[in-house]
């Protein structure tokens, strides 16, 4: 809802807020006056992913307070719908510039509210902190990131205790609560005689989540035969740097290479115009080691890592990039295959796929026997099937 920005940006100069911040605002004032009444006309909307904005200082913008408030807002949601002495919240972040700091912003607010904080020791994938619910028997998760967008944005993606992002009617009731946060005044930040407890999580939830996704390989033997085929992986100075290499060393691959300049963490991703690893663009450095080393496939992940680009080579010798769909139905084919061979399909298994996914997938599934489920766009949506059928 639109506000009076020039009254909205006047209370964060006369506020309790930060020196730094209220010269931000001075500064944004007097040298920009559409990013001042952009910054400060609305409030950033707590939406059913959580947020997603640009960074800066206003009431539109990803920053320590806005951050703050939605943190504030979702302690409320959670004490007021869960019981239990030992309520359990894990945090992780990627490569963004500030994602570190709001996460650890995010902690010490959950903290303050007496729920007990398991954060990651350094950036990690949106897939692990996704395992890391399930593993440490958390009620939420928080994932701060803005996925693939431009290095001006970062984001706050909330999961619940199923490991997926928030769905009916929890979103909601999460939206209505950080609705009625409005001041910062209202984050409660001071520890108290029962604040929770901060634990950092590691190298072991890095070893568990290896070992289950290693148990899903369903060709050892031709992973065996095959494993001097020649990768190129990138990371685009995202958290996939992290444990995507080390996977791919445990699997077996010797011929692994990487893109120097593009393993170094580094939120303003230098050597791209956009870290997304669907765009052509930002594969053209991996492509070129490609070449180089004689490689046959790329692979390459976005800041978050919950998103793959792959490109393998034609019968000429080129490489051609794939599209998503094309990846989804040449992995739905071989695992349906694979499950066939080894006689898994017992008339348990099942297909979810988006709207926007190609129809190919489920003609797929339905050659199999499987029974393919079309939901909304959003990995969220699947989740809610999984956790529908377990």
């Amino acid at each position: 809802m639109s506000q009076d920005f020039k009254a909205t940006a006047q209370k964060w100069l006369e506020g309790d807020f930060d020196p730094e911040t209220k010269m931000q605002v001075i500064e944004l004032r007097n040298n920009d006056p559409v990013g001042f009444e952009d910054a400060f006309y609305r409030n950033l909307e707590f939406g059913t992913g959580g947020l997603r904005g640009i960074m800066g200082v206003g009431t539109n913008r990803m920053n320590k307070y806005t951050v703050g408030m939605a943190t504030q807002g979702l302690a409320n949601y959670i004490l007021s719908h869960v019981k239990g002495e030992d309520i359990r919240v894990c945090i992780s972040y990627d490569s963004r510039n500030n994602s570190k700091m709001f996460a650890k912003i995010t902690a010490d607010i959950l903290s303050a509210n007496g729920l007990h904080v398991f954060i990651f020791d350094n950036i990690r994938p949106t897939p692990e902190l996704s395992y890391s619910i399930r593993y440490m028997g958390a009620t939420a998760g928080i994932m701060v990131t803005a996925s693939h967008n431009p290095k001006e944005y970062n984001g706050y993606k909330v999961y619940w205790n199923d490991g997926a992002q928030i769905v009916p009617p929890v979103d909601k009731d999460i939206i209505e609560e950080v609705s009625k946060v409005t001041d910062p005044s209202m984050v409660k930040f001071e520890k108290g005689e029962h604040c929770g407890e901060i634990e950092l999580m590691g190298k072991k939830v890095d070893e568990a989540y290896l070992h289950d996704i290693l148990s899903l390989t369903l060709s050892p033997e031709s992973r065996e035969r095959h494993n001097d085929i020649k990768i190129v992986y990138t990371p685009l100075h995202g958290c996939g740097v992290r444990i995507v290499p080390e996977c791919l060393k445990r699997l077996g691959f010797k011929n692994v290479f990487n893109v120097p300049a593009q393993d170094v963490s580094d939120g303003d991703f230098p050597t791209v115009v956009s870290p997304n690893p669907e765009e052509p663009a930002a594969m053209k450095m991996a492509l070129e080691k490609a070449d180089q080393v004689g490689a046959d496939i790329v692979m390459a992940s976005d800041p978050d890592a919950d998103r793959l680009g792959i490109a393998v080579r034609d019968n000429d010798g080129k490489m051609v990039q794939l599209n998503g769909n094309q990846t989804a139905s040449l992995l739905t084919y071989y695992i349906l295959t694979r499950w066939k061979e080894l006689g898994k399909l017992d008339g348990t298994k099942y297909c979810v796929k988006t709207i926007v996914t190609s129809q190919l997938v489920a003609d797929i599934c339905k050659s199999f026997g499987v029974k393919c489920y079309d939901v909304l766009t959003g990995f969220k949506w699947i989740g809610e099937v999984v956790r529908q059928n377990e």
